[in-house]
């Protein structure tokens, strides 16, 4: 027998959790019309590029909102994000597990203490086989993966102007399509947002906002999806660009290689 749409939606957004109006492109987007600013979509893609070449200080919340009952999950940390390397800790207070540190570097991602190795030991995995195992969530909480996304926005409008963290941002807003949704997704999770997709005859409702500082870099990203009886958003604030981020690689000796990671903590 097959499960109700809404209960596989709510298991690809917040399984382990308990242990805005469609957007429309501006005129600027279409072929022919002048514009004095970049187009949305190029803004946007621009951004991330930027902010690729610098680094920032991490600060992301993950909400979700099952049934009355809300979970937050916190990922804070420091990201070179021009050296491909950082580290970040994701918290869950009140979870069975209620944190976990994740250190990027040299190509490889070292875990703090997985299920399976002894207190003190750190996993170490290379860091592009490392998969997302719920929709929105990034693997390993990497935050370069939500800039990759985020870079392959469709239907981009501008939304005005706001003011993040103190900095003035323009703000937009667009889509993620299945191909971005479910970029370096785990085979099954994949399989499940294949059903829904085709189930729904269209692509999941994943929206996303942006905002760009007068300097052109990312000032805080949010990915939106409301599936069944399961709300998920996740929005990341940065800060402190520019500024150095100190990585220290776990010891050799500490270290056990491990083939996947799993759990809500880390993605």
């Amino acid at each position: 027998m097959r499960r109700p749409l809404s209960l596989v939606a709510a298991a690809l957004l917040c399984a382990g959790c308990s242990a805005a109006g469609t957007p429309t492109a501006e005129k600027a987007d279409e072929p022919g019309v002048a514009a004095a600013a970049p187009a949305p979509h190029s803004a946007v893609r621009a951004a991330v590029t930027a902010t690729g070449r610098s680094s920032a200080r991490i600060d992301q919340r993950i909400v979700v909102a099952d049934g009355g009952k809300e979970y937050t999950l916190t990922v804070t940390g420091g990201f070179d994000f021009a050296a491909d390397q950082g580290r970040i800790v994701v918290a869950l207070p009140g979870g069975a597990v209620s944190s976990s540190a994740v250190t990027f570097a040299g190509g490889n991602a070292y875990i703090a203490s997985p299920n399976g190795l002894d207190d003190g030991a750190w996993g170490v995995m290379p860091r592009a086989k490392a998969e997302a195992h719920y929709l929105l969530r990034a693997p390993l909480n990497d935050p370069e993966h939500l800039l990759e996304q985020v870079s392959a926005l469709r239907n981009v409008s501008r939304e005005g102007e706001a003011t993040v963290h103190g900095v003035r941002a323009t703000h937009y807003r667009g889509t993620l399509d299945h191909k971005a949704l479910t970029l370096r997704m785990a085979r099954e999770t994949r399989k499940s947002a294949d059903r829904i997709r085709e189930e729904l005859g269209a692509d999941l409702p994943v929206f996303a906002d942006v905002w760009v500082d007068d300097r052109g870099r990312l000032a805080r990203t949010r990915v939106a999806a409301a599936m069944g009886p399961v709300d998920v958003t996740v929005t990341m604030t940065l800060t402190d660009l520019g500024k150095p981020v100190r990585v220290t690689v776990p010891e050799a000796g500490n270290t056990r290689p491990v083939a996947t990671v799993t759990g809500v903590l880390l993605g």
